[in-house]
């Protein structure tokens, strides 16, 4: 892909507000580094006063922009360079884990404050397709949005919807269902039992009180923050309690 682009290609808008497609590449090389880095027990200064998951998307935020003004400097070759001899070492490290472990970091977006490997590995999926797409989607090269490779990324993005929906009660067995449209998607339900939301398979059939339902498209970007809640709204369908549907269009499963 990245050896495909045209040299304007390299600085155009994603949706990502305040990065060009170079800058999201350089992030996916930051990406690299730090997994790399933590293979060998490295992880530079450790941040200082995290009180808060706000104190934590800070401090990211700043570190993505540091890295980013840096790169400013390498050209897009290069980075291309770096990322092809960084992804090999990236893999083997993710490959390391055992699955069921305790993570070095938490899924912090899904309310974990402890996770395991296989979530981590997962998250990091979800990092790497969401990045891609938006440079895909940003050059108008299609490629990635078909069911082996979304699919896995919504699907671990839904994990997040008992922590979105934590602060909002209904009555015991109330059943929600989250679908993304076209054989890239699937349905996704939520129930609200024994006063919290948990995700179900709902193999019995049982009809949802509420429905929404979303197209890829406006899925990977509203969980990412690529598209206002008022654009995913119009774009989407929703039947029953359609207040029971408005928590999931605040959804993010990103750390912003």
């Amino acid at each position: 892909l990245l050896r495909s682009l045209q040299p304007d290609d390299w600085y155009k808008q994603t949706t990502a507000p305040k990065w060009v497609v170079k800058d999201v590449v350089a992030h996916l090389l930051d990406t690299n580094m730090r997994d790399i880095a933590a293979a060998n027990n490295y992880s530079g200064t450790p941040p200082q006063n995290i009180n808060s998951y706000q104190d934590l998307v800070d401090y990211l935020n700043e570190l993505n922009a540091v890295w980013i003004k840096a790169m400013d400097r390498i050209s897009p070759p290069q980075l291309t360079d770096l990322l092809e001899t960084t992804g090999p070492q990236y893999h083997r490290y993710l490959e390391s884990l055992s699955l069921f472990e305790k993570a070095r970091y938490s899924v912090s977006w899904a309310g974990e404050e402890e996770s395991e490997n296989w979530f981590h590995i997962a998250r990091e999926y979800t990092e790497k397709w969401h990045h891609q797409q938006q440079i895909r989607d940003a050059v108008g090269k299609s490629g990635i949005m078909h069911r082996e490779l979304f699919y896995p990324c919504i699907d671990t993005f839904m994990r997040a919807l008992p922590h979105t929906y934590r602060n909002v009660a209904a009555p015991e067995g109330t059943l929600i269902k989250i679908s993304v449209s076209t054989d890239a998607g699937g349905d996704w339900f939520l129930k609200y039992q024994q006063g919290k939301w948990i995700m179900i398979t709902n193999k019995e059939g049982n009809v949802a009180d509420a429905s929404v339902t979303l197209t890829p498209d406006t899925s990977w970007k509203l969980f990412t923050k690529g598209m206002t809640a008022t654009d995913a709204i119009a774009k989407s369908q929703m039947s029953g309690d359609i207040k029971l549907t408005r928590p999931l269009f605040g959804m993010l499963s990103v750390m912003a």
